[in-house]
């Protein structure tokens, strides 16, 4: 956790228990710098992040203030969870498919989708880059560089590496159709049916249901909701399973929303390379961070060549688009040679759009608009959680991304509760799709990358009431 953010968290638990109540004034950036032995930058960011929250409010020439009104922030979620450690066959395609299909349409709220709303993306400017690729496209660059992607567009990406101090060669670089085809190649490269492989608990669904598809068995392990995978459990499992590869998603983890500190991804890398097995790193909200940085990927402490690192830029840039990739370390060769065999190569004018977009600049400037969207809509739904949702409601509070993992009072059946939100045109996505043993009964994941208007306001009021209900009952 950063200083800022340490800081914050200490105001916040301050304010919510009444030491400084509403209205009141805050101690000064000037006073809270000596009391705290913390540079202004540091105390301006917390206090930035405690207005995006809602807490505390500027006023001119005056200094912050507790919020006259501070929203009621339901508690986040404390213990990591508990799997049985044993590896299974994966079953979940028909119920995630039954799940998602209940959702695919645009008059549904969509609090249970993966992706957030479209018109947050600069989709225009990318409409003319497309055309402008497409009419003067040279006929030779649908052949040229034909399976690991446009050369252009793997030097950006490369450049991007570097801007956060990671060596990546343009070389190692495998452009794909999304995050998901980057992410299937990688865990073919490394395992065969039978094969065990080391996921989170709760993990994101289309990782069971590329398992499954694989032949592949699941090896839960315990995850901390704010912390990442446990390290200890990890080893233990390695230990009693000899699992071929680890598939995680260390950074603003879907579905919980976890990012695992900085020393605990340098100790993950460490512990899989003494064990000779490879990770499969899915990154694809990295960009989406609210703090001043973008958290270090695993990816960065990889001296072996066993970290794939996977991304795309449907959900920072591009979505429909279809443009991820691979950071493939010593598996380059397999994976490139895979999709050679399977869809060959990448749609050439959508990477040349994104490649002209990133060269005419912006692109930073649209994604500090996006995070702190993101935030702000982040602050909306939790508020409306801790408004609407039953006593004993807890929630995640991620430093980026779009998700928050609900944990309702015991009693509570999320299969049930979906089934009854969409006949009321409300999407959620309930936890035993994120789980291959069915688990995570009384949770929900949020999807809190729409606005936060009167449509999505009157969902959660619905939904929190069909939850209550059900404590009531429980």
């Amino acid at each position: 956790m950063k200083r800022y953010e340490a800081l914050a968290d200490d105001l916040a638990r301050s304010i919510g228990t009444g030491v400084f109540r509403p209205g009141e004034r805050l101690p000064s950036v000037r006073q809270t710098c000596a009391a705290r032995r913390l540079s202004p930058s540091t105390v301006f960011q917390a206090y930035y992040l405690l207005e995006a929250r809602g807490l505390i409010e500027s006023r001119a020439r005056s200094g912050y203030y507790v919020a006259t009104q501070a929203p009621r922030m339901p508690p986040e979620p404390e213990l990591p969870s508990w799997p049985d450690g044993d590896s299974r066959e994966v079953d979940v395609s028909d119920l995630v498919f039954e799940v998602l299909q209940s959702a695919m349409h645009r008059e549904v709220v969509p609090l249970g989708s993966a992706f957030p709303s479209p018109l947050l993306y600069p989709l225009d400017k990318l409409g003319r880059a497309v055309a402008s690729a497409a009419h003067d496209l040279d006929p030779w660059s649908t052949v040229d560089d034909l399976t690991p992607g446009l050369g252009e567009l793997r030097r950006q990406i490369s450049q991007r590496y570097l801007m956060d101090g990671i060596d990546v060669p343009a070389e190692e670089i495998v452009i794909t159709n999304g995050a998901l085809e980057a992410l299937n190649l990688s865990i073919a490269a490394v395992t065969k049916p039978g094969d065990s492989v080391l996921v989170e608990s709760p993990c994101f669904y289309a990782v069971l249901q590329s398992i499954e598809r694989n032949g592949l068995r699941a090896l839960e392990v315990p995850t901390h909701p704010r912390d990442g995978v446990d390290l200890d459990a990890l080893e233990r499992a390695i230990v009693r399973h000899a699992p071929r590869a680890c598939w995680l998603m260390p950074t603003f983890q879907n579905p919980l929303g976890a990012t695992m500190p900085e020393p605990a991804k340098r100790a993950l890398v460490t512990l899989l390379a003494a064990h000779g097995i490879a990770l499969v790193e899915d990154d694809v909200y990295a960009e989406l961070h609210f703090g001043p940085k973008r958290p270090p990927p695993a990816k960065a402490f990889d001296r072996e060549g066993l970290v794939m690192h996977c991304s795309s830029f449907s959900k920072c840039l591009a979505p429909g688009y279809r443009i991820g990739w691979v950071a493939a370390g010593r598996f380059r060769e397999t994976i490139a040679r895979n999709k050679l065999t399977t869809t060959l190569n990448t749609n050439v004018p959508a990477q040349r759009a994104i490649s002209r977009y990133l060269q005419r600049g912006g692109y930073d400037r649209h994604l500090r608009r996006l995070r702190a969207t993101l935030a702000a809509q982040q602050e909306r739904y939790l508020e409306a959680v801790g408004r609407f949702f039953p006593e004993g409601t807890r929630v995640t509070r991620a430093s980026g991304g779009y998700f928050a993992w609900i944990e309702l009072p015991e009693g509570a059946d999320t299969l049930a509760l979906q089934r009854q939100a969409v006949r009321m045109g409300i999407s959620i996505a309930p936890g035993p799709i994120f789980s291959a043993s069915r688990g995570f009964e009384r949770c929900l994941r949020l999807n809190y990358g729409h606005p936060f208007d009167e449509r999505a306001e009157d969902a959660m009021r619905t939904l929190g009431a069909l939850a209550s209900d059900q404590a009531v009952r429980g």
